[in-house]
């Protein structure tokens, strides 16, 4: 087992500034490589409360507000142009970063694409939804309208 610092929110196993313990492979092959945590020293767990201040500052400053913007996020729908044949299928598929850019072009603020977590693979034109992390306990559905590009 190996003993990490995350850098990086992890859905499934904490947020950044937390302590957890991996297999070696996990740590080995996935968090190190990304950049998403750090070893565990002694001098690394300095770091951690700058990790977390960094965190706090980045995050929605209040429940209300996350759950303000959350209302608003569901209650609205966005097309992204995408290139597709003609029978409806992609060429590719959309990504995470394409959802949230999706969303600040159409003015409803900006999403952080490591937040954004795709419920199924986009690979056809059509409606789907994908879910946004604003806040611990807070999360917000959007709707997305997969259209061809011209």
């Amino acid at each position: 087992m190996a003993k990490l610092i995350l850098t990086h929110e992890v859905t499934g196993l904490g947020a950044a500034g937390d302590i957890v313990e991996v297999k070696n492979g996990y740590s080995r092959n996935f968090l190190l490589p990304r950049g998403f945590a750090i070893t565990w020293s002694k001098g690394g767990e300095k770091q951690v409360e700058s990790i977390k201040a960094a965190r706090a500052a980045q995050a929605v400053a209040s429940l209300e507000d996350a759950q303000a913007l959350a209302a608003s996020l569901s209650s609205k729908s966005v097309k992204i142009a995408v290139k597709a044949g003609a029978t409806g299928r992609l060429f590719g598929t959309v990504k995470t970063e394409d959802i949230a850019k999706a969303f600040e072009a159409a003015g409803l603020g900006n999403v952080d694409k490591r937040k954004v977590e795709i419920n199924d693979h986009i690979k056809s034109i059509g409606s789907y939804t994908a879910t946004v992390r604003l806040h611990e306990n807070v999360a917000a559905t959007l709707n997305l309208q997969i259209v061809a590009a011209k």
